[in-house]
């Protein structure tokens, strides 16, 4: 007999994670997209060294969560994979709106965007569909989509927000033909305004270079 693929609609339910408090001294609020295997909470933790009374940070949260390894102990989580990859981004995408539709932004804050590793794809699509005005995107040591192209990213206005490339000199993850191509796709989506920075280290993300940021 033939199996047959259907699709079915339903209201889902996901957590996401806060750190600080949203004041009137608040100056920057962080949206920031995980790697593959964090969970929300501990991904915090890399932001805990920025001023609290200045930035406020919101964790969405990967919906596809695993257990990381055999002793089904720790547990990790996936935005995406291949597998109905359009349909899971429209339902991670619909889920990132509602999160900043709960927080009733202030419009008067810097908004940073910031993805690490798969976390980056997020960053960028979510940017891009929704048109969202923001200070600084922070894209650290991930992949730009292949489907986005220039016309994704016109409405950036250069004067009034920064695009930040971050990678390992020594990532595991990152070849020269990567990273070479990377830049060619960057100055295609940026219209070579984002600015490309390295650091010394791998597949990995350094506090202290986030303080950069503030």
């Amino acid at each position: 007999m033939k199996s047959e693929k259907k699709i079915v609609t339903y209201t889902n339910t996901n957590s996401y994670e806060t750190l600080n408090s949203l004041t009137n001294k608040t100056k920057n609020i962080w949206i920031v997209f995980h790697g593959i295997g964090f969970l929300s909470r501990y991904f915090l933790q890399f932001f805990k060294g920025l001023n609290p009374g200045e930035n406020y940070i919101i964790a969405p949260q990967a919906p596809s969560k695993y257990y990381l390894n055999e002793e089904y102990k720790y547990v990790g989580a996936s935005w995406l994979t291949k597998e109905d990859t359009q349909v899971e981004l429209a339902n991670v995408l619909r889920y990132v709106d509602a999160v900043l539709v709960t927080e009733n932004l202030p419009e008067d804050k810097n908004i940073i965007v910031f993805g690490f590793s798969q976390g980056v794809s997020i960053a960028t699509r979510w940017v891009a569909t929704r048109k969202l005005l923001f200070h600084k995107l922070i894209l650290y040591a991930g992949g730009l989509p292949s489907e986005l192209t220039k016309e994704h990213f016109e409405f950036i206005d250069y004067n009034k927000s920064v695009v930040k490339i971050i990678y390992g000199d020594s990532d595991e993850f990152l070849t020269d033909e990567r990273l070479k191509l990377q830049k060619i796709k960057s100055d295609e989506l940026f219209q070579e305004n984002a600015e490309i920075l390295s650091f010394k280290g791998r597949h990995e993300i350094k506090p202290e270079i986030l303080k950069n940021f503030e």
